[in-house]
């Protein structure tokens, strides 16, 4: 389908003058919440990443090795120690909060703090384990000092650090930020002001027009919340909405065919999965989650879900992370399943699916009938997504449908299998440990050598799906559907949002 006239990830030319005007994104869920360090759903992201801000912003390369490509955000220029064990960032004089107050090299320091304060359990603090310390040379260079020289050490600060302002969090106990006013009515110093959250229904943000780096060009961005992927198609299609991000099914079709909305496809980090919670039985047998895994024909359901949209899944890796190459998931093998799981007879299990994803819904329904035929009983356990979220957070699963998107970091397969980054630390959901896979990711991640990095990457790889704590279901592209009216600066593989501040609007 992708080549029935979609529109390939090309950037569009934005008409001259043509600013302002309010951008309607159909969401298939809700936002978690609105604060940086412990915003897990992507939803989420989409609308933090407008009202926050980092020091330096990633290429469309998604060059992770040094700062090359890199451009300027609150830090205007960098400067590098001799040694490469600091890093001088220079702030933008002219940076401010979104309360008027001026951003300050204390605000580097206390967001670095906080991020890596068991109390608070970010799950971006796995990542920044090579960072010593933020200290304040003045009130606008903040230096970032690091344990160690890695050829990441620049992208694991700057991509991961949303800059938080320190006068509004400092007074609040880091165990209560989660619940906090400001989790739901957040000011940042992005080119977004937040301006309202009705859980549930709809968030806004709107153009801070005194903006250091300038005003959005757009006057107002409105997510929609939608869990029904059929209406916020619908949305899409009669103009209520601009901006779908996912589009599958029959409504690639109906969009081909409209003359007001194009398709918008782009490569893409996200992958989808199910989850065994190791910790408890029957999945704590290496034997029984690979034979599940045997037992799942991966193609099949990826075609049936997504038509040509989509390809089974590799691993916690997608194709567009050059460590990928080579990857193979368990295959689909009946006879061997069968065999095993007889073995271990009777099985059972429920799997936990948010009802915000029509994709996993329809996944879940698909394994439960797949499982059937070797006599593995499955119950389908559908929550809500904030209720979702909690019983992920607390390991209160058998197996989770769930989805990831990564970073651009080979390395970043961490965050989420790495045996350190369990909860409340990391989004190690599944409890997953293998004494050689940390170590291996680790040595790729501190290796100058690229092809050594990616050698080691690969063997990381192969061992964690050899070890099956999950079933690496699909990789899916980016398509999303965009009315004709709206011009789209850049599409980014990490984040189709990463350039909305940039995206115009034609007035109706």
């Amino acid at each position: 389908m992708a080549s029935m006239g979609c529109e390939r990830n090309k950037p569009s030319s934005p008409a001259v003058g043509n600013t302002g005007g309010t951008l309607v994104v159909a969401s298939a869920g809700d936002a978690d919440n609105l604060f940086p360090p412990l915003t897990m759903t992507n939803q989420g992201r989409q609308v933090v990443d407008q009202i926050f801000d980092y020091l330096a912003d990633i290429g469309p390369q998604l060059n992770t090795i040094g700062d090359v490509g890199f451009t300027p955000r609150l830090a205007k220029s960098w400067t590098w120690a001799p040694d490469s064990m600091s890093i001088a960032f220079r702030l933008n004089a002219r940076a401010r909060w979104h309360d008027g107050k001026p951003v300050t090299a204390s605000d580097v320091r206390f967001t670095f703090k906080l991020l890596i304060d068991p109390a608070l359990g970010s799950p971006i603090a796995a990542t920044l384990g090579g960072i010593d310390s933020v200290t304040v040379r003045d009130s606008l260079t903040a230096v970032v000092w690091y344990a160690k020289r890695s050829p990441e050490q620049f992208f694991d600060f700057v991509y991961n650090v949303a800059v938080l302002p320190e006068h509004l969090l400092d007074s609040i106990p880091v165990k209560s930020l989660a619940s906090s006013r400001f989790a739901r009515q957040p000011v940042g110093s992005g080119r977004f002001r937040f301006a309202r959250w009705d859980g549930g229904s709809r968030i806004e943000i709107v153009s801070d027009t005194n903006n250091y780096r300038g005003r959005a060009k757009l006057d107002r961005v409105v997510w929609l919340i939608t869990p029904d992927m059929s209406a916020a198609a619908t949305r899409l299609l009669t103009g209520e909405a601009d901006f779908l991000e996912v589009v599958s099914g029959p409504t690639v079709g109906q969009v081909i065919a409209s003359p007001n909305i194009r398709l918008l496809t782009a490569p893409s980090l996200d992958y989808g999965f199910l989850a065994f919670n190791v910790r408890r039985p029957p999945f704590n047998d290496r034997e029984v989650r690979r034979a599940l895994s045997m037992a799942v024909d991966r193609p099949s359901l990826a075609k049936n879900v997504f038509d040509t949209l989509a390809l089974a899944g590799l691993g916690p890796v997608t194709r567009a992370i050059p460590a990928s190459k080579g990857l193979s998931a368990i295959q689909f093998d009946s006879a061997a399943a069968a065999r095993i799981l007889s073995a271990h007879a009777p099985i059972s299990f429920r799997i936990l699916v948010p009802t915000s994803s029509a994709v996993r819904m329809k996944y879940a329904t698909l394994l439960q009938s797949q499982y059937r035929r070797f006599g593995v009983k499955v119950t389908i356990e559908p929550m809500e997504v904030n209720a979702f979220v909690q019983r992920l957070t607390k390991g209160d699963f058998d197996a989770v449908l769930n989805a990831w998107h990564t970073d651009p970091s080979p390395a970043a397969v961490l965050q989420a299998w790495g045996g350190s980054s369990m909860p409340p630390q990391g989004a190690n959901f599944s409890g997953y440990r293998n004494p050689g896979f940390d170590p291996l990711v680790d040595s790729a991640a501190q290796s100058f050598d690229a092809n050594k990095a990616l050698a080691q990457y690969a063997r990381a790889y192969a061992l964690i799906d050899a070890d099956a704590p999950a079933v690496w279901l699909y990789e899916a592209r980016s398509v999303s559907g965009v009315n004709r009216r709206v011009q789209v600066a850049s599409v980014r593989a990490d984040a189709w949002w990463s350039d909305l501040a940039d995206w115009t609007i034609a007035a109706r």
